[in-house]
């Protein structure tokens, strides 16, 4: 090796030379004349040679680091794969039958979930309600929504979340959204809401002296629904045109009349087949589609791509009309599995102890008493004397309410202003629309409400209430008494100190409202 080192020395010095004095091109000459007999005559000299002084280096640092002392890693947990919850969210499940799917929020936010290959929308549902601790584990519901065609539809809860995704286009930007919905069985509870006695087609069996509503209950337990019937604007294809045709909604397909109302079958024709086909909701359908109304809604084979010209597009006059057809075409398709969804959705367990959003107890299981004798409670049996009651304790838990929260001025004034900004259901400077919105893409049943900052009244609110599948807006005043700022919706007949009090004292009375607050219109962050 020394002697390989001299000759490689002397070689590097020769070269230097000929660079200062005869340039470049003495420097390529120079430099292969002695570069090749060096080759030829060092045959000892190999090119694995360098490996063996790597392998050298290699050892002397092994000695070098073998002499100094271990030092013991403080945090063993974080450097294991078994116990880092960093590392474990980012790589996949053991299982290779895991698939990871991407989920929206009502804020837009997204989040990726690993999941079975045959995971339902229930199971994908109580997945995430876990994940993102949510108070309770009712109503939550996977929503398909297509934004370029304006489309959205509630998942079944029977529904593989894998195989809905299979029907989707590549180039899409089809997606899943997490939200509450709390009208996905609605119909089994208030049959006669949803299924209008005029929609009811002749044709049913109302010969054995039953009323519609017996039917239609009748009906729902066995897992079907009875035959619609009614008016619908369906937009022509390839025009923008909207035209006014009769259908009739049977087990065997969606039929229109070519004359009329009549329901002969040489003046029917078949539009749809509802083993093939989804309903879904069009959203803004006035501005994408010139619809007629905003009440519209869409049938689209479940198996192709979402292509405009495969969509069949319906307007009905009102929410009632839409929600009847769209319901309709649920239980047609799906039959007894709704049936069987809605029952499990009822043994969903519970988990909102000390959460202020609870669910109030049926008023069948409530039960007026009177604590004001010596002898204990007793049950006030005359309904006038229990109206009674109940208005004097509600003036009198509002007077008790109002004098726990006096406070000093400055202090009041600040917690007052914003203590209603932190409850789910205030949803700050929203639109009057974008309120509609929510509250219907949620679930139009009785008591859904949400409240929101007045955008023509300054220092204003709203509350947004459904009742019978209609939005309707209630504004909240500031009302000044004694010195002291109260709210109101009943022109100061009954003050609240806050907005909270207020969402409070009318989940148990009415007062005004046509029914009491159950539903708070919420959003959630994944």
């Amino acid at each position: 090796m020394m002697e390989v080192e001299g000759i490689y020395t002397e070689v590097f010095e020769c070269s230097e030379r000929k660079e200062g004095s005869g340039g470049a091109d003495s420097l390529m000459v120079s430099s292969t004349l002695s570069l090749a007999p060096l080759v030829d005559s060092s045959p000892s000299v190999r090119r694995s040679q360098p490996i063996l002084i790597t392998s050298n280096r290699m050892k002397g640092s092994d000695s070098y680091s073998s002499s100094v002392p271990s030092i013991p890693n403080p945090f063993p947990e974080l450097c294991s794969l078994a116990k880092s919850p960093l590392l474990i969210s980012s790589l996949p499940p053991e299982s290779s039958q895991k698939h990871l799917i991407k989920v929206y929020g009502e804020d837009n936010h997204c989040k990726s979930v690993w999941v079975s290959r045959r995971a339902t929308a229930r199971e994908v549902c109580h997945l995430l309600v876990h994940q993102a601790h949510c108070s309770d584990q009712e109503s939550w519901a996977l929503f398909e929504h297509h934004p370029t065609l304006a489309l959205e539809r509630c998942l079944e809860d029977h529904e593989v979340v894998l195989e809905v995704q299979a029907t989707w286009s590549l180039k899409g930007d089809t997606r899943l959204t997490f939200c509450k919905n709390y009208a996905k069985y609605e119909f089994f509870r208030n049959p006669t809401l949803f299924f209008p006695e005029s929609m009811i087609s002749d044709s049913a069996d109302v010969s054995k002296g039953m009323t519609s509503s017996e039917l239609i209950q009748n009906l729902l337990r066995s897992g079907t629904c009875p035959e619609i019937q009614g008016f619908l604007h369906i937009k022509e294809p390839s025009r923008k045109a909207w035209k006014k045709i009769y259908f009739f909604l049977r087990r065997s397909g969606l039929y229109s009349s070519t004359k009329g109302s009549s329901k002969e079958p040489r003046h029917l024709q078949c539009v749809a087949d509802l083993d093939n086909l989804n309903v879904y909701t069009v959203v803004n359908s006035r501005k994408l589609y010139g619809a007629p109304t905003d009440f519209s809604f869409c049938i689209k084979p479940s198996r192709n791509p979402s292509r405009v010209q495969d969509l069949k597009i319906l307007c009905a006059e009102n929410e009632q009309t839409r929600t009847c057809w769209t319901s309709a075409f649920r239980l047609f398709k799906h039959g007894k599995q709704l049936q069987s969804n809605y029952q499990l959705s009822k043994s969903t367990p519970r988990s909102l102890e000390g959460s202020p959003l609870t669910d109030l107890k049926a008023e069948s299981s409530l039960v007026a008493m009177d604590f004001s004798g010596k002898a204990g409670g007793r049950v006030i049996q005359n309904p006038t004397e229990a109206q009674t009651v109940e208005l004097e304790e509600g003036q009198a838990w509002r007077k008790r309410e109002a004098l726990r929260g006096s406070l000093p001025a400055v202090n009041s004034a600040a917690r007052l202003s914003s203590i209603h900004k932190t409850q789910p259901w205030f949803h700050g400077g929203v639109s009057r629309k974008e309120a509609e919105r929510l509250i219907e893409k949620q679930g139009l049943v009785d008591g859904m409400f949400l409240i929101r900052g007045s955008q023509q009244h300054e220092q204003c609110f709203v509350l947004s209430l459904c009742y019978q599948l209609k939005t309707k807006h209630y504004l909240v005043i500031p009302f000044d008494n004694g010195g002291r700022k109260y709210y109101t919706i009943d022109d100061g007949a009954t003050l609240f100190i806050d907005l909270l009090q207020l969402v409070e004292f009318h989940q148990i009375n009415k007062g005004i409202l046509p029914v009491c607050l159950k539903h708070p219109c919420v959003c959630i962050t994944l």
